[in-house]
């Protein structure tokens, strides 16, 4: 883990807090960074005494369904595969989320990774969310068969993302490789122009 007083966003040097707006007026397409989200890399046989560990340790219920995410009290867990979660939290808990699941899970075969610094979020929202995302994305985007609570590891723009669909407006939140993720900001934007672009505090 980084100390705080060290810790740059991926996307700093485009200064969006400047160009920030909490009011995205008529804009079709809001973007912005949401800064130092925990993740925690979750892997364990999906059996009863290890789910009610993990359950017990975050207050939150993995979700067993493929593609399906859980969310209580500022923590989202979501299903990266059979024995595969990723578990996201607000800026600064990763620490303490890893070392919940670490005793509640001691004992187990399990692996509790963070990988807070490998990726960065990525939110999109608006009325055109959908229609950029379906500009690069391969996946089936319809309202009716991807809908908040969705989760898939897909790409965009030929770049590896985890993407979350968090509300009806449309919203998502979108994990990039922090390598990646000025090259895709640069994207989304480029894709937004024709609707109308806003940059929001994430």
């Amino acid at each position: 883990m980084v100390e705080a007083y060290l810790r740059l966003g991926v996307l700093d040097h485009r200064h969006l807090d400047a160009r920030a707006s909490d009011q995205p007026a008529d804009a079709g397409v809001s973007l912005c960074e949401r800064r130092f989200r925990a993740k925690i890399n979750l892997r364990g046989k999906p059996l009863k005494k290890f789910l009610d560990a993990s359950a017990k340790a975050i207050s939150l219920s993995l979700p067993k369904t493929p593609n399906q995410t859980t969310t209580a009290e500022g923590i989202t867990a979501l299903w990266l595969g059979p024995d595969e979660w990723l578990v996201t939290g607000p800026p600064d808990s990763e620490g303490g989320i890893a070392a919940r699941l670490r005793e509640a899970l001691k004992g187990q075969h399990a692996a509790i990774t963070d990988v807070t610094e490998g990726r960065m979020v990525i939110g999109l929202a608006g009325r055109n969310a959908r229609d950029i995302l379906m500009k690069g994305c391969p996946l089936d985007l319809h309202a009716s068969q991807f809908k908040p609570g969705d989760c898939a590891q897909s790409a965009l723009a030929k770049t590896v993302i985890i993407l979350h669909q968090t509300t009806d407006a449309p919203a998502y939140d979108i994990y990039v490789e922090r390598s990646m993720a000025d090259y895709l900001w640069r994207w989304l934007e480029d894709a937004a122009l024709e609707y109308g672009l806003a940059v929001t505090q994430g």
